[in-house]
């Protein structure tokens, strides 16, 4: 059955240079980098805060690959770090050299840069189609409380995470079935934890890496990676099967934790994994939100039972939308490859490097060595539509390269290049397959990115 939506004409609200569709750190560091490289540029969110998974979902480790040795761009994903410490939102990361970014917080210092760099927000607006004159994407059509609205650009920024603006566009995409996506999850902060007692357990009874490989999971390493330290959380989950608090079939719950704060805070808790969930698909998304949090208060449960430290603890928050790692990317004018991520690849058009860091289907590789490759500005150009790039998760690449895109930090890395091209090609009117390299890299270089 069917029915016909009659035509209807949409207003015009708003024009822009750069239209960036999503405010992860992709989409972020896209706007940011745009305006300052001086033209106008306008920011949509489907929620009422920027920051996509730092702040909606509560991924609050946004470099805990860093170490010692990590070599890594600068830039807009530095800066994230070091606003969110002079903003009193951020704390030491529990496994690396990094800083944990506080979710909440984290809102504030998304507003902050948003405002200063001149940006126009517009919260609250979902994306749901593109406005297309033959092969070109000239903006956007939005739904909000205010009905439909159509916004025009010159170039289009796709930040969705899902390429919904390519796919949407006829840009071709790779979309793999469900039970070959990597899984979602459901991320919560607590309450009332015993910070002395529980720090007290976690060096008694360290884990490391290596044991990740348990349960469910087999995790590839290098070998480097296998005795160092993990925040990792399995052993309550395991006592907890045994004694009926959780089903025996239910083996997925495990996981790290983030930061434990004096206050008695613990977030950033990554132990809810679900499996065959494809995040385009609203029914799975219905259905793994509700069952994500189902197993997220077991897990609270096996915590106050078998968790030294926890047995007093509660849920603080959730996540205000579940976090998804996988689903649609666009088949670019080049898809990056296992081997460019693996063996340190290099490209005459990169818009930034990124450490060898490898997570996700099975593979754990820490940049501990100094090894880093180049992100392709190829790797943001769809095919068959102009006007448009794709920054964050779904930039062109294979599943194991996606292991490395996806991470928050590389795509700030890719975002800000793609938001630096943007300007480039309103600015000297030039196609985005055109623009000059040469320049683009002088751009990035001025804004604090190493690409080489």
């Amino acid at each position: 059955m069917q029915i016909t939506e009659p035509s209807r004409q949409i207003d015009v609200i708003h024009k822009t240079d750069v239209l960036v569709v999503g405010s992860g750190p992709g989409g972020l560091a896209a706007a940011l980098a745009a305006a300052r490289a001086g033209v106008e540029v306008t920011l949509v969110e489907r929620f009422g805060c920027f920051g996509g998974n730092i702040t909606t979902v509560g991924v609050e480790g946004f470099a805990w690959y860093r170490h010692e040795k990590t070599v890594e761009a600068g830039g807009i994903g530095w800066e994230f770090e070091e606003r969110a410490k002079a903003m009193g939102a951020a704390v030491p990361e529990s496994q690396s050299l990094s800083y944990e970014l506080d979710s909440e917080g984290f809102k504030l210092v998304a507003d902050r840069l948003v405002e200063e760099a001149g940006v126009t927000p517009m919260l609250h607006r979902m994306f749901v189609a593109p406005i297309l004159e033959g092969d070109r994407i000239t903006g956007i059509i939005t739904e909000s409380k205010a009905g439909r609205e159509a916004l025009l650009a010159r170039v289009v920024i796709d930040a969705t995470g899902d390429a919904d603006v390519a796919h949407r566009a006829g840009a071709p995409v790779h979309h793999p079935p469900r039970e070959e996506l990597q899984a979602a999850s459901v991320m919560f902060h607590l309450a009332g934890v015993d910070k002395t007692r529980f720090m007290e357990d976690v060096k008694e009874n360290p884990q490391t890496y290596a044991d990740w490989s348990s349960g469910e999971w087999t995790v590839e390493t290098d070998g480097k990676e296998d005795a160092m330290f993990s925040p990792f959380l399995k052993k309550p989950f395991e006592t907890a099967r045994k004694a009926g608090v959780i089903p025996a079939d239910l083996t997925t719950i495990a996981g790290t934790w983030g930061a434990v704060h004096d206050s008695g805070e613990m977030t950033y808790m990554n132990l809810v994994h679900l499996g065959n969930c494809d995040g385009t698909d609203p029914a799975d998304l219905t259905h793994f939100e509700i069952e994500g949090r189902k197993q997220a208060m077991l897990a609270i449960e096996a915590l106050r039972r078998f968790a030294p430290g926890c047995e007093g603890v509660r849920l603080r928050n959730f996540g205000m939308t579940l976090g998804v790692r996988d689903t649609r990317k666009i088949d670019a004018i080049y898809n990056m490859t296992e081997d460019d991520v693996r063996h340190e690849a290099r490209f005459e058009d990169s818009v930034g490097i990124y450490p060898e860091f490898i997570d996700g289907y099975g593979i754990l590789i820490l940049p501990t060595t100094g090894r880093y490759m180049h992100i392709p500005y190829r790797s943001m150009l769809p095919q068959s539509v102009k006007g448009l790039l794709v920054a964050g998760r779904a930039t062109g690449g294979d599943r194991v390269a996606h292991a490395a895109t996806r991470n928050m930090a590389c795509c700030a890395v890719a975002g800000q290049g793609a938001g630096v091209a943007a300007a480039q090609a309103v600015r000297s009117n030039a196609e985005l397959d055109a623009i000059d390299i040469a320049a683009l890299q002088t751009e990035l270089a001025r804004q604090g990115v190493r690409y080489s």
